[in-house]
């Protein structure tokens, strides 16, 4: 049996982290087995229990590094609302519904992780707080607290949003919405 370093066990597990997101935001937590989310990683099914103690372990770790990477993009927006409206822009754009694999897991796996087990709704809960925290630090850069309760109200009608407009069969209403 081979013994890999440390570094590659850490970079073949950022792969599978990686490649299970997109999939996961593509086709489901549900409708994503090891084996598919494995090979999509390019590893086997084997090497699975070398990252993760069990697919909830995975899901919870793939949910964090999903949001922390949505929190992470908005440190490269401009600066106060003027950056908060590039995100709300390019969060409610047609190329990020087209494309839920590439975009955030909340419009694509809310219904999931509500179903999912402790782990994940607690990842789920400190990146999504996070994402708030940012808004909220957009809106009222000199006391986010006061802005807590809109920069909620403005994330879960962007989700809210941008789930209604993927649920939709007729294009051009589903663009209404986004705009």
């Amino acid at each position: 049996m081979a013994r890999y370093t440390k570094e590659h066990k850490q970079v073949a597990r950022q792969r599978i982290i990686e490649t299970a997101g997109h999939r996961f935001k593509q086709d489901g937590i549900d409708g994503s087995g090891i084996s598919t989310l494995m090979a999509d990683a390019g590893l086997t099914n084997g090497a699975f229990y070398a990252h993760f103690a069990s697919k909830d372990d995975m899901v919870a770790n793939v949910v964090a590094h999903e949001l922390r990477t949505l929190a992470d993009q908005c440190d490269t927006l401009r600066p106060g609302r003027e950056g908060l409206e590039d995100f709300v822009r390019g969060y409610l754009s047609p190329e990020h519904r087209d494309r839920p694999g590439t975009g955030c897991p909340s419009a694509a796996l809310l219904d999931e992780i509500g179903r999912c087990a402790d782990g994940t709704k607690q990842a789920y809960t400190e990146g999504a707080t996070d994402i708030v925290e940012e808004i909220a630090a957009r809106l009222a850069p000199a006391d986010p607290q006061s802005a807590r309760g809109r920069a909620i109200g403005l994330f879960t009608m962007m989700v809210g949003t941008l789930q209604l407009s993927r649920a939709l069969a007729d294009r051009k209403f589903a663009d209404e919405i986004l705009v």
